[in-house]
């Protein structure tokens, strides 16, 4: 044996170089992104008006079971954060358990519950083994149907929470994100309160959580999917076993924000800081309207890929950021494109004259071709890729819900993303007219303020020193 491995090993040895010199000098061409098909689904609503959608995904042994119901930040008034709080807390006791018994149940099927407050709605997911589907689906429900609240355990989750508030309040990321909300959407909608007081937040309690979940959950907001290999009778009937005797509770919320146009330009003094935070936003096309597609791919180019333009110029060409991007947030009324970047001191002025430049470039002159199908590409196998398992499918399909989209916008996703032309990526960019910013800016102000004051776009527009929350 050890002959054979010695002469196999000086076998390769002697092989090397000859067969180094058989390799192809140039790499294969990459094939388009094939387009992505739903697997054939299934979705129906329940009497009480709750839907459920079950699709066959994968081949491994496993279920996501993910509950998502239209109850969140919109649904909060002005207590900010409170149903932050109340979903949070379903986890720590709910039909007859306490919160170690529910973690233990989740844990003996293979996964683990999580629950997800967000801006529109709020998920109760569990992934487990799909011998477990049924009692998966039981053990959503309680948590989500019968949340106990108990004040034993409100202490300590408020800590947890006042933790990530107080830190929130010492990053520039989150102050600019927060003062570019209010001034965009206003303090009277929920989209414009991003951050409660530690005295606001700190006041809540379990009867205020209570009172928020009775009047927000309930069958008709909410929509349970269920993804990966399982039993398609025997999860009908746990369904049904589970969710049949909800209350239907109220209609979803429907509450469009107005936002207002710029210019605005708002400024948050952090004296002495090496870095300035740069917060820009522009109105977009709506999600499933005709500049929807065209957009996503201008912003790819423009900022949102690592390869993009703004990040070729102001990271590689000029050093003046490390993490530069920019993004495209959906919302079932409006998309909001932003860029943001943390840029040092004394190249904040330099680094938006040179991001202006790209989008003003871009608004000029259509992409060369080759730039346009690279970008077309990276979009289509993106979305490909974030597709590829159950769980990420299921937020795919809850996303496509809430924002409205027609039930192939997905499969209609890849071959749309690779029409786009050129041209449609240079007039999508033309929906950034610079007099309708809303720049936020935070850093040492007394460094910053001259050389804004010095960019052409900036003239005559009032700078507001703003503090947050």
């Amino acid at each position: 044996m050890c002959r054979l491995i010695a002469s196999l090993t000086a076998a390769a040895l002697f092989a090397g170089p000859l067969a180094a010199q058989e390799l192809p000098t140039t790499p294969p061409p990459i094939p388009a992104p094939k387009a992505f098909k739903v697997p054939a689904s299934e979705t129906y609503t329940l009497p009480n008006g709750m839907k459920v959608t079950l699709v066959p995904y994968g081949v491994a042994p496993k279920t996501v079971v993910s509950l998502v119901t239209y109850a969140g930040q919109v649904n909060e008034g002005e207590d900010t954060w409170l149903s932050l709080l109340a979903v949070d807390m379903m986890r720590e006791g709910a039909g007859g358990m306490t919160g170690a018994q529910i973690a233990q149940k989740a844990a003996e099927m293979g996964g683990g519950i999580g629950t997800n407050p967000g801006l529109e709605n709020s998920s109760v997911t569990l992934n487990v083994l799909s011998e477990r589907a049924g009692d998966a689906i039981a053990l959503v429900a309680d948590v989500a149907q019968r949340p106990a609240y108990p004040d034993a355990d409100l202490a300590r989750v408020k800590a947890n929470w006042n933790r990530r508030l107080a830190v929130a309040l010492t990053q520039p990321g989150t102050l600019a994100d927060a003062a570019l909300d209010r001034a965009y959407y206003g303090t009277g909608h929920p989209y414009g309160r991003v951050l409660p007081t530690p005295q606001q937040f700190g006041a809540y309690t379990t009867a205020q959580l209570r009172a928020w979940h009775a009047a927000n959950y309930g069958a008709k907001r909410s929509h349970l999917y269920v993804a990966g290999k399982f039993d398609a009778a025997a999860v009908k009937a746990a369904v049904s076993k589970a969710f049949g005797g909800w209350t239907a509770g109220p209609d979803r919320l429907v509450l469009p924000p107005s936002p207002k146009a710029g210019p605005q330009v708002l400024l948050i003094d952090r004296p002495g800081s090496p870095q300035s935070t740069i917060n820009l936003a522009f109105a977009a096309p709506k999600a499933g309207s005709a500049g929807d597609i065209p957009m996503r791919v201008s912003n790819a180019l423009l900022g949102g890929a690592f390869s993009s333009r703004i990040t070729r110029n102001i990271r590689e060409a000029k050093g003046y950021t490390y993490s530069p991007g920019s993004a495209l947030g959906f919302f079932p009324h409006n998309t909001l494109w932003t860029f943001n970047a943390d840029v040092t001191t004394a190249s904040t002025g330099a680094s938006l004259k040179e991001v202006f430049h790209e989008i003003r470039t871009l608004q000029a002159t259509p992409p060369a071709d080759a730039e346009a199908a690279g970008m077309r590409q990276y979009m289509a196998g993106l979305f490909v890729i974030q597709n590829s398992t159950a769980g990420s499918l299921v937020n795919t399909l809850a996303t496509r819900d809430m924002l409205g989209l027609p039930r192939d916008w997905m499969d209609r996703y890849v071959p749309a993303t690779l029409a786009v032309t050129p041209a449609q990526i240079s007039a999508a960019a033309k929906a950034f007219p610079l007099e309708k910013m809303t720049l936020v800016v935070v850093g040492d102000l007394k460094v910053i303020t001259p050389q804004l004051q010095a960019l052409p776009e900036l003239k005559g527009i009032e700078f507001r020193t703003v503090t947050v929350p």
